[in-house]
Order: C-alpha cells, then structure tokens, then sequence
C-alpha cells in the first residue's frame, strides 16, 4: 500500500505524519514551529528515517511557493527573504518532495476527506489569527500566476480606508482573531469569544460585526468563484462555531448572486487540525501516482 510523509508547516507549529492512500494516518506527532530551514528540514528527514518507507514528501507552508525555483516566502516561520526550501529537502529525504501553500492543503483536505468530500468546486476559508482561502475550480487547485491566489484577507470590503489595512488587508483587520481582541479590547480572541459566551453585549457586539464582515468576504468568494460549499475552518471559526456560524450563513444570502448562494453549503471543517496534513498527503500521493 502506497504511504506518504504529510508535513504541515504551521505559524506556531510543526505536524508531521505517514499517511496512506486510504488517509489513514499514522504516526502522527507535533513539535514547535522551527525557526529555521535547517532545522525544518532536519523534522522531515528524522521523521522520514522513523518511518516505513515512504513514496514521497508533501508539505505545506503558510507562505508562498514558487515551484520554478523551489522557494519558499514564510515571513512568520523563516524570516521576509524567500529559502531554498525544495532543494534542501530533497537532498536529505532522497524521495520526491512537493510543496504548496497551507490554503491548497486545507482545500485538498476537505474536498478528499472532509466536509467537501467528492466535490469539485470548493472553497476553504481559514478564520483564525489571519484570514486565506483554499480554492479547488474543477478539481484542480487555484494558485494564480505567483501563488498568490486566496489572499482573500486584502478583500476591500470597507470604503473607508485605515492604516492597518496596508499591512493585513481590510477583511483580516476587521474580522480575523486580532481585530476581535482589539475591539472587544482584550488580550486575545478567546477572552472575547469567553465574555459572549457569557453573555457580555459588547463582546457580542463585536462577534456579530467580525461575522458580517466574514459573510460579506464569502459572499465575494461565491458570487465569484461559484463553488459547491463552501468550508470552514481556522482557530477562530472553530472555536466559536456557535457564535459565528449561523451569523454568517444568515448574512452571505444578503450579498452573494443568490442563484450561487442558493447551491452553495457553507459548513464547518470535518477534519479541524488534520485538513492540513491530509491535503499535503493528498499532493504527495498525487506525485506519486504521475
């Protein structure tokens, strides 16, 4: 049976798997996110020496991949200058090693196994520290011309522009954890989201608003994209599903071409930490099987 070596290169940690053509996974441990190339690479090839044989690498970042050049753009993991991220891999794993984004991972993910299983045309939106979305258009990932599809956190969805928006994107700024912990002003998203559950009106407040603004970031994603469901999931969406959840559902109608609207389920992530490492065995299989 064909088995690969997922690897999830998160902002705050490190997940790495052997997974099998089935997704069944195995083997499955977590480290803190490494700070530096060397020392990622060294995760992988420990882990691919530990393991059975496996067929292929596949990797996710919460970055930018070029796959011309084997680059890799991670300012919150490695710094703002792009790494030789493919080259170093390959040579210590000795298999083949495919890369892509966290956002292709998570929509894989879903779409194989998840929510969005056996569908074509999906999208994943990521709520939680940021805001990115995973986009599957007939069963093949959108990446744009330098990997940069899905940023979907620079969506212009306010007229009125403020500074913060130049750094994070306006979605992001209003909608993500940080904008939550700064309206409700406190520490985290999770002392607001604890103060709604609660019953604190401002928190509430401000819960609904970040949820009007997601819905009118998804609206744009349907009205454009037109998918078949749309998926869910990050920190903060799944952390405070009864919260945000039918908010958001109630408001995108309001916004979306409502023919797409209409055919189009929003649901929450199946697979909540394991849609990373899924997607990124389903792109290593997909290598294999070339």
């Amino acid at each position: 049976m064909t088995a690969v070596l997922a690897v999830d290169f998160g902002g705050t940690k490190t997940a790495l798997a052997r997974v099998d053509e089935h997704g069944e996974i195995a083997g499955h441990c977590r480290f803190p996110a490494a700070r530096s190339v060397a020392e990622s690479v060294a995760l992988v090839a420990d882990a691919c020496a530990a393991e059975s044989p496996v067929a292929a690498v596949g990797v996710i970042i919460p970055g930018i991949f070029t796959p011309e050049t084997g680059r890799a753009w991670c300012p919150n993991l490695w710094g703002s200058d792009e790494v030789e991220l493919q080259q170093a891999l390959e040579a210590q794993v000795k298999v083949p090693v495919v890369i892509d984004s966290d956002r292709s991972g998570y929509v894989l993910g879903e779409a194989w196994l998840g929510a969005a299983r056996g569908l074509r045309h999906v999208v994943f939106v990521s709520i939680g520290t940021g805001i990115g979305v995973g986009i599957l258009s007939d069963g093949a990932l959108v990446r744009g011309a330098h990997g940069i599809a899905g940023a979907a956190g620079w969506f212009a969805l306010d007229p009125d522009w403020r500074d913060v928006y130049r750094d994070v994107g306006c979605w992001e700024a209003e909608s993500a954890g940080p904008a939550i912990a700064r309206l409700a002003c406190v520490q985290d998203a999770a002392a607001a989201v604890a103060r709604a559950r609660a019953g604190d009106r401002d928190a509430l407040d401000v819960l609904r608003r970040a949820a009007r603004y997601s819905a009118m970031g998804i609206a744009n994603l349907i009205s454009a994209l037109n998918p078949e469901a749309v998926v869910l999931g990050g920190g903060l969406i799944i952390g405070a599903s009864e919260l945000l959840l039918d908010p958001i559902r109630t408001e995108v109608p309001r916004w979306a071409q409502p023919i797409a609207a209409s055919r189009c389920r929003i649901e929450l992530s199946q697979l909540g930490d394991h849609a990373g490492l899924l997607g990124a065995a389903r792109l290593a299989l997909s290598l294999d099987a070339r």
